[in-house]
């Protein structure tokens, strides 16, 4: 039912996959309005439950509920999913038929869009935080628009963060060339960082941040504040790793690429 983009990070790549966690996520999302689900989607039990004196079927209406839900709001997650309670996953409570308290969580929507409204069939693309649950969001539009709930029939993620649907490749497609060509498909680690400004170091900076060892380099002219993180460079332009600005002048590094790999560090194209 959930398709699309998946981002896949091999080596020293994953040093810095943690990028991806807090990335915001686009999504298409198909809806079934009147109908709630007690998963959230069409693998779980269905339940009509529209009243049909107050559903919104004008387009332009339906955009101005949307746009209710744009900015921050709290969102309590479901209980079918892998948020863990006391150690166990939410989704075995929620199959031995036992509901547990949630803390409601802020999400941010950044946009939200109407795609498809025929009848009670609803498209949207939806751009928000990370920790959003669609299933969640499905069920309160279909509440706001009269409905009484709504499930999702299908899922495709578009986007994490700057990679795109349109970049990646399918599993075909990577099972389909040989070996020594599929690094084709493949992006540099640094590209999992591309928001975070970044800094040249000379060689014996460079061995020295290898080591371990802190940095004192004249930053001013960047006008960046204390603890901002930093994509570090040598002078041939090789990403070296992550640091971090931790008082004026000084750099001290967070997470290095291993020397030895220094030249082919690199992470999947996304595949879907």
């Amino acid at each position: 039912m959930a398709q699309g983009l998946l981002p896949i990070c091999f080596g020293e790549a994953t040093k810095f996959s943690s990028a991806l966690l807090s990335a915001e996520k686009t999504y298409i999302a198909s809806l079934k309005l009147g109908y709630i689900s007690n998963t959230g989607d069409a693998e779980g039990q269905i339940t009509q439950v529209a009243d049909s004196d107050t559903k919104l079927t004008d387009s332009r209406q339906v955009t101005e509920i949307l746009k209710t839900f744009l900015g921050r709001s709290s969102q309590i997650p479901p209980m079918f999913s892998a948020l863990k309670q006391h150690g166990k996953p939410l989704y075995r409570y929620a199959r031995e038929g036992v509901t547990v308290e949630r803390k409601a969580r802020e999400i941010v929507i950044y946009t939200l869009t109407l795609n498809v409204l025929s009848g009670s069939d609803m498209t949207i693309t939806v751009r928000c935080s990370s920790g959003t649950y669609v299933r969640t969001l499905a069920e309160d539009i279909g509440k706001a628009l009269g409905y009484g709930g709504a499930y999702l029939t299908a899922l495709s993620r578009t986007a994490i963060g700057h990679f795109d649907l349109s970049q990646s490749c399918n599993l075909d497609q990577l099972e389909s060339e040989v070996s020594v060509h599929r690094q084709k498909f493949l992006y540099p680690a640094d590209s999992l960082l591309q928001d975070l400004p970044s800094i040249i170091f000379e060689d014996d900076e460079v061995l020295r941040l290898q080591q371990g060892q802190k940095i004192r380099k004249d930053v001013s002219r960047y006008e960046l504040p204390v603890n901002t993180r930093l994509k570090l460079y040598n002078r041939q332009s090789t990403f070296l790793g992550l640091g971090e600005l931790a008082e004026s002048g000084i750099i001290v590094p967070r997470r290095m690429v291993s020397p030895c790999m220094t030249g082919v560090p690199m992470t999947v194209n996304q595949a879907s």
